[in-house]
């Protein structure tokens, strides 16, 4: 199975600490690299991390706010340095498109790959990219400035060869894609061997849903049900509800709620306020809702 994991490059909130910097993610999946947010210092913790540049293809923005896009301009002259030339794709609302712009101006002029803008509909969920390997949902948040999460669904792969069958009646190698692509297999005794004889269902696709910057929102679990893992900001405890609520922000166990409520394998929760010092107690707080819950950290790598 290839590599479908989340990076935590990032997971404090507006205010930088010395505990946290702010948001970013990455997504490695065959190779290919997709980050989400693009915070302060995200160029050097994505080298922290060993990755590398010239994977990232696309940037997903949630939303307009310094703490999710200062970022960028650095990570972009960056990838000039090292000559890049491959397209860089930009997903994010139209908000951004002014900014993009002023770092484009003064920062970029003269670059030798090209930055295409994609606007994402911070109302609608639905498909904004797909490749051969994944396909991307926008999915509406409630913020302050207009707001998205995105869902990333693994595509269905190919069913499995069952390689006793294979060798037993000396199917050429030459056949095994045609066969994973649908077709059967007649014996050189006239047996006809069906492909779902030759097969084993295909290994089931993984989801990973990002949901930061929003308030809570119950409805959330309807568009992320049954994600293998799900991130949701947990800016504040319960305590702070009223906080949250000032804001359009979410508690951690307002974040488990919803990771409950749409059956999602495991949580991860992030995005917290700088006046914060015990996130052990965040995460005992959405764990007393949601077992299966885990802090995000710079560093933290989970493999799906």
């Amino acid at each position: 199975m290839d590599f479908f994991s989340v990076h935590i490059l990032g997971c404090g909130s507006a205010r930088p600490t010395g505990r946290h910097k702010p948001a970013c993610q990455v997504i490695s999946l065959r190779g290919k690299l997709f980050m989400i947010d693009c915070g302060e210092a995200a160029q050097m913790a994505f080298n922290r991390q060993g990755l590398n540049l010239s994977r990232l293809g696309h940037i997903f923005i949630s939303h307009n706010h310094g703490d999710h896009v200062f970022g960028l301009p650095g990570l972009i002259s960056t990838m000039a340095l090292l000559g890049r030339t491959a397209e860089l794709h930009i997903h994010a609302p139209k908000e951004l498109r002014a900014y993009l712009d002023v770092v484009e101006r003064l920062y970029c002029e003269g670059i030798d790959y090209k930055i295409t803008f994609h606007e994402v509909d911070t109302k609608s969920h639905q498909i904004i990219f797909e490749d051969r390997s994944i396909k991307v949902w926008s999915i509406p948040l409630s913020h302050r400035i207009p707001t998205c999460g995105y869902l990333f669904c693994e595509n269905t792969g190919l069913p499995h060869i069952k390689r006793e069958m294979i060798d037993a009646y000396n199917i050429p190698v030459s056949q095994i894609n045609n066969i994973k692509a649908g077709a059967g297999w007649t014996a050189e005794d006239g047996q006809v061997l069906t492909h779902e004889m030759l097969t084993t269902p295909p290994t089931p696709p993984r989801q990973f849903a990002y949901c930061s910057d929003t308030i809570f929102r119950p409805e959330l679990s309807e568009m992320v049900k049954g994600v293998d893992l799900l991130f949701h900001e947990a800016t504040y405890p319960e305590s702070l509800l009223y906080r949250a609520k000032q804001t359009y922000h979410s508690t951690a166990r307002e974040a488990a709620e919803v990771a409950k409520k749409a059956q999602a394998k495991k949580l991860c929760i992030g995005h917290f306020s700088a006046r914060i010092y015990d996130e052990e107690s965040l995460l005992k707080e959405a764990k007393d809702v949601f077992q299966n819950t885990v802090l995000a950290n710079e560093g933290l790598r989970i493999d799906l």
